[in-house]
């Protein structure tokens, strides 16, 4: 089977458009040596510009004609390369997912990019540009089909119809658009303001005295112009999503500008997590991701973990949690309150830190003004101590393990405790003075590259040790208990 013929020209426009920069720098080169005359260099910049197209068209005319694919018994078969041939099978058992995507031009003309994502090492393994839309999902269906029959798999549970679990509404995503906003950008904002703000202010209103006042402004617009901005790009990411279940996968759909559509195995399913910001509580709202196994971050589609539902009503995003992992009703156990004070003790010294840092830039003979009003932030330390150390806490089942963590970003993530890689527990210079742990707990998941495990954060330390062996011999029986048949 070949690529769809209507990849030709979109290739070309494609390539062209990546190369134009050197077709016009040769253009413009070799125009130069026209002595003078307008018109013949002119024609010396369009021939090389003709030439450039040429050849861009060439090589992907040679492309489609030598690309072929082919599904075999076994495995999806590969023939590609101009000049170099290269030939791939790749076994359907380790095809992790097989992802389509489709950007605004594409779907006029009826196209699509198929890639083909495998486990272990996160990579794409091939790469389908392109083939039309009918084939691309007749490709994810099959591919499919075919993996769950080389895994023995009956056909009454292949064949099965695709339910859907959840279809985003208008509503929520105006929510998921007001919501969005990233809050942990904002002390950093904030920061930067205090530190550099004045100066900016002072050279560029000089005859301005009062820009302390100014500088709240300034920052209240930052804020507000990275809302709409994050705002704007999650609409367009999550436009029209669809979540369905389909025999041992969940399927998604979404994408306004940049269609996406992919499958989640779900025998690959690490992790389940929760999060809701600070916005979206006060809404009720929350959010739903998947992690599997197989992914590094920033490789694929499937990097770092898959949204399952990208905003709704909490009650409904927990109901949807518990189909996927039925870990029941839990109760969280939050650290001991001498860790609140070991918080309290840390934003102190931030907070003093800005103060000095405010005062040290009125040394500055353009800026002056009232810096002590950034003492303010002094009371809001132990405020933020308590809301910190309120939502952290884990919970401890036969079959599960959840943690909590995070304030302005709240993360409940439920670790099933087959999916255990590691259970290990750590202690820093300042927990060992309090007598507190931190026990993290790895999957075969990316979360671990990207500080993102599950962890049930400065607990007590007699208690994080009891709770690593607990999840350790958690961990074996359910390794025991899976491998006996029944």
């Amino acid at each position: 089977m070949r690529l769809d013929p209507l990849s030709i020209p979109y290739r070309i426009a494609e390539n062209s458009t990546q190369i134009g920069g050197a077709i016009v720098v040769a253009g413009v080169a070799g125009s130069g040596g026209s002595g003078g005359n307008l018109l013949q260099g002119a024609g010396i910049f369009l021939a090389i510009a003709v030439l450039g197209i040429a050849l861009v068209a060439g090589w992907n005319v040679a492309y489609f004609r030598r690309f072929t694919y082919e599904l075999t018994e076994d495995t999806f078969d590969i023939e590609s390369g101009v000049f170099s041939r290269r030939d791939r099978e790749i076994p359907y058992r380790r095809i992790q997912n097989v992802d389509v995507r489709q950007n605004v031009i594409q779907r006029l003309l009826g196209i699509a990019e198929v890639r083909l994502e495998t486990a272990g090492g996160g990579q794409t393994e091939a790469q389908l540009k392109y083939v039309n839309r009918t084939e691309a999902e007749r490709l994810q269906a099959e591919v499919g089909r075919r993996k769950r029959t080389d895994a023995g798999e009956e056909a009454t549970t292949t064949e099965r119809e695709s339910e859907s679990l959840f279809a985003i509404s208008p509503r929520e995503l105006g929510i998921l658009g007001i919501v969005s906003m990233d809050f942990r950008l904002v002390p950093l904002v904030l920061v930067g303001l205090s530190v550099f703000g004045p100066t900016a202010i002072a050279s560029t209103l000089p005859d301005v005295g009062s820009f302390f006042l100014i500088g709240p402004l300034v920052g209240l617009g930052t804020i507000v112009a990275l809302a709409i901005v994050s705002g704007v790009v999650s609409m367009l990411q999550y436009y029209d999503f669809q979540l369905g279940a389909y025999g041992d996968e969940y399927r998604y759909e979404r994408g306004l500008l940049q269609r996406y559509s992919g499958s989640i195995p779900i025998e690959k399913v690490q992790t389940v997590s929760i999060r809701e910001n600070v916005l979206a509580r006060l809404l009720g709202y929350a959010s739903l991701t998947i992690e599997t196994a197989g992914y590094a971050p920033g490789q694929g589609s499937g990097a770092r973990s898959q949204s399952a539902v990208p905003i709704a009503e909490r009650d409904r995003v927990f109901e949807l949690a518990q189909s996927i992992e039925p870990f029941g009703d839990v109760t969280f156990e939050r650290p001991p309150k001498r860790a609140r004070e070991r918080y309290a003790v840390r934003y102190l010294l931030v907070a003093l830190v800005v103060i000095a840092g405010t005062f040290a830039v009125t040394f500055h003979p353009d800026v002056s003004g009232p810096w002590y009003l950034t003492a303010a932030i002094l009371p809001f330390a132990p405020v933020a101590a308590h809301l910190k150390w309120r939502h952290r806490g884990y919970y401890l089942g036969e079959e599960y393990v959840l943690t909590r963590n995070g304030f302005w970003s709240r993360r409940i993530t439920v670790v099933p405790t087959y999916r255990v890689q590691t259970v290990l527990s750590s202690r820093t210079v300042f927990q060992r003075r309090r007598k507190l742990a931190s026990v993290v707990i790895d999957t075969a998941g990316s979360s671990s590259l990207v500080g993102e495990d599950a962890v049930a954060a400065d607990i007590d330390a007699d208690r994080a040790d009891r709770l690593r062996d607990a999840v350790a011999k958690r961990l074996q029986l359910a390794i025991g208990h899976r491998e006996t048949p029944e």
